[in-house]
């Protein structure tokens, strides 16, 4: 798609109005940021009217069912890019509705190993049916073409991220 043909952007405000004037750079952040947000506020408010659940609980359980024989509440918190402290507030409420179920971990008796059960595997499965369809409806009028561009796009600028370091 051209400028001519790319539908405006008119419907959802920029982040800090960071849209048609300043640095490119710091106006492509700005609209990354725009767009992040959004969706993620969709999907926190569908996730809690149709399932009464929230999408920290939700990315849990996707990393367990990507882990069928479980992950340690370190491994949890490294995938989801979050502290110790919020894996284990989010795994409990999860064990507390049936969900998932903590064993020793037979390397390092400290450690818990979380897996999801049976019902956690079904709850799981209808969450992520509607996830995918949340998301299918987020990119319904842009283009597969336009979408393995900007896949593309973004794998490059993960990589300079990645080669920035963390500091």
């Amino acid at each position: 798609m051209d400028d001519k043909t790319r539908p405006a952007s008119v419907s959802m405000p920029e982040k800090l109005d960071g849209g048609a004037s300043g640095p490119m750079d710091v106006r492509v952040w700005l609209r990354m940021l725009s767009c992040t947000m959004t969706i993620e506020k969709m999907l926190r408010r569908n996730f809690q009217d149709q399932f009464n659940t929230t999408l920290p609980r939700f990315d849990v359980m996707a990393s367990l069912n990507r882990h069928p024989d479980g992950q340690t509440m370190g491994q949890l918190s490294r995938a989801l890019l979050v502290s110790n402290g919020n894996v284990t507030a989010i795994v409990r409420q999860l064990q507390e509705q049936g969900l998932v179920e903590a064993r020793a971990d037979p390397e390092d008796r400290r450690s818990s190993i979380v897996v999801l059960n049976a019902a956690g595997k079904a709850q799981f499965d209808q969450l992520a049916a509607a996830h995918h369809r949340w998301i299918a409806g987020v990119f319904a009028e842009v283009a597969v073409e336009d979408q393995t561009q900007l896949y593309g796009l973004l794998a490059t600028l993960k990589a300079s991220i990645a080669g920035k370091g963390q500091g």
